[in-house]
């Protein structure tokens, strides 16, 4: 949905609480494609940011710290824990010791070459997204996420299929669906996923 009111339901975006809704900078949207154009525009600015500094992605102020870089020229709570409950993620009042078991996880695997570079970086997105620490931008912000860890392990970043994921189609429910893999433990479909060049459907 591009054309209809910016805080209508959207199957690729969680739905924002009211006043998470006010939360909202630019005075000029009004549709769903305005918002997804400003919201594009910061987060290349964001992308930018983060390839040239390379943040610290296992370290949880540089996490809230990309977040807002990415957003916060959108919505005043980007940067800011989600204090409401969603269908998904932890309960609002775990997310930071989630976020701070999953930074020392990570940076365990690398102590001890528990997994080869990109599956930490697959697991470590899964994890993030699982997490959903913010109000909404979690799948954005765990790819780029990812993206940078690998890039701090000696990979290139990911391709992510090489197609837009923050609108629905076949690329985003192929995606979808290799998170839920990882949920059962079998993280295998997301990292070829990462790696992909186009929307290869199983």
């Amino acid at each position: 949905m591009t054309d209809g009111p910016f805080d209508a339901p959207d199957d690729a975006a969680t739905p924002l609480t009211d006043d998470e809704k006010k939360g909202l900078i630019p005075t000029y949207i009004i549709t769903r494609g305005e918002l997804n154009q400003a919201e594009q525009k910061n987060i290349l600015k964001g992308q930018r940011w983060a390839f040239r500094k390379r943040p610290n992605v296992l370290d949880v102020d540089s996490l809230r710290i990309l977040h807002k870089r990415m957003f916060g020229e959108v919505w005043k709570w980007a940067g800011a824990f989600r204090t409401t409950e969603r269908n998904i993620g932890v309960d609002a009042y775990a997310i930071a010791t989630e976020l701070r078991k999953l930074v020392d996880d990570v940076k365990a695997q690398i102590q001890y070459g528990s997994y080869p570079p990109d599956e930490m970086a697959a697991r470590f997105h899964h994890r993030l997204v699982a997490i959903h620490p913010f109000a909404n931008g979690n799948g954005r912000h765990s790819r780029l996420a990812a993206d940078l860890l690998a890039i701090g392990l000696g990979q290139a970043p990911f391709t992510w299929g090489r197609r837009d994921l923050t609108v629905a189609g076949d690329n985003r429910t192929h995606y979808i669906a290799t998170l839920r893999a990882a949920d059962q433990h079998d993280v295998a479909p997301l990292l070829a996923f990462m790696r992909s060049t186009n929307d290869a459907k199983e």
